[in-house]
């Protein structure tokens, strides 16, 4: 038999999960009545395909804020194929929905048919990726666009890349899908760093398209035609996995340095195992998340409500992820003056990952 004690204790639970999570949201669930919480509301989801690592952690994460506020979510699957995209949002705005949150895979494919919805008055989230340039975004009334900084993450996971090679040497760049206003962004962090350093040279500056094949064949010719090449950036940690793969079958792992974005926890099992130098953290579970519990607020609330409490940009903040451990022997006693107290903290993201917070 069910206790009270135990249904308190599982509400509080359930309670304080969330509450981890909810970020800039925290104060507006508060204010939702209980009896409205409990209203079961119906979504639609995409984002630029499950098939990368980062897509399919956001799928999970938005299901489990689905689950903890009655929010029955219809998944549709980009399938890193922008057609397939189309098709999709086509579908979707032929249907009513209380939200509809979408990570494009390019700018400017889904605008017509986001119009469509918010024209009826569905609130329409955007995640990761511009749907268009952030002015006509307001225009056409999305609700809020949910993103890490790119360029702030590509700037430090590049800036460790280049203190590595002592400030000189050859350096691949590979990018997701031109399109993609994040692979925008962390192209430029590239370049903002790397264009400091005169005896850098630029060797290889091509897409991937975020395809772990595509990128595999690029580093093959890659190695082939550089085989002093010193370092890499690959605009997720997919592809630089499969360009670590191809580095190790050249054997050339004691010298090429690789860096990748959004600390999946694949990616930090290889920092731990220096097999990537570094990545940084784009966090799947906020931007995804974080576009559920917007949507909720918009359906319960009212859009013009949510308009004034929601900000129309929000950034998912995540963390630089290396081995590098500061230490200072005059500190032992008080390793709180010390950068991540001094301590290798891997784990804890790692823990932090696998419970969809972070």
């Amino acid at each position: 038999m069910t206790t009270l004690f135990e249904l308190d204790r599982r509400s509080f639970l359930r309670n304080m999960a969330i509450a981890g999570t909810l970020g800039p949201f925290a104060n507006l669930l508060g204010n939702i009545p209980l009896e409205r919480r409990q209203a079961p509301l119906r979504a639609a989801m995409m984002n630029d395909g499950l098939v990368v690592s980062w897509g399919a952690q956001g799928k999970l994460a938005a299901e489990q804020f689905g689950q903890w506020l009655g929010v029955e979510i219809e998944w549709f699957d980009g399938n890193l194929d922008l057609n397939q995209q189309r098709a999709n949002m086509e579908e979707i705005a032929n249907q009513d929905w209380d939200f509809v949150a979408v990570q494009p895979g390019s700018i400017g494919t889904l605008v017509e048919a986001t119009e469509r919805l918010t024209s009826r008055g569905i609130p329409v989230i955007d995640m990761d990726t511009l749907i268009a340039p952030f002015p006509i975004l307001q225009e056409i009334g999305v609700l809020t666009f949910i993103t890490p900084d790119n360029v702030a993450m590509a700037e430090s996971v590049v800036q460790v890349l280049v203190d590595k090679m002592g400030g000189e040497g050859k350096i691949a760049h590979t990018w997701g899908r031109q399109g993609h206003t994040g692979a925008q962004g962390r192209a430029q962090g590239f370049y903002n760093v790397v264009r400091r350093y005169p005896n850098i040279e630029v060797v290889d500056d091509q897409p991937g398209d975020w395809n772990v094949e595509m990128t595999t064949e690029i580093w093959e010719i890659l190695l082939n035609r550089h085989p002093d090449l010193t370092a890499g950036f690959l605009h997720n940690d997919d592809m630089a996995l499969a360009a670590q793969q191809v580095v190790e079958r050249y054997g050339m792992q004691n010298q090429v340095m690789l860096g990748g974005v959004d600390a999946m926890v694949p990616a930090i099992r290889a920092v731990i195992d220096n097999r990537l130098l570094v990545t940084a953290r784009n966090s799947s579970p906020r931007v995804h998340g974080w576009a559920v519990l917007a949507g909720y607020y918009a359906a319960v609330h009212g859009l013009e409500p949510a308009r004034e409490e929601i900000p129309p940009m929000i950034i998912a903040d995540g963390s630089l992820i290396t081995r590098d451990v500061q230490s200072d022997p005059e500190l032992a006693n008080e390793p709180w003056k010390i950068r991540g107290y001094g301590r290798d903290n891997l784990a804890s993201y790692i823990w932090a990952q696998e419970q969809l917070v972070f």
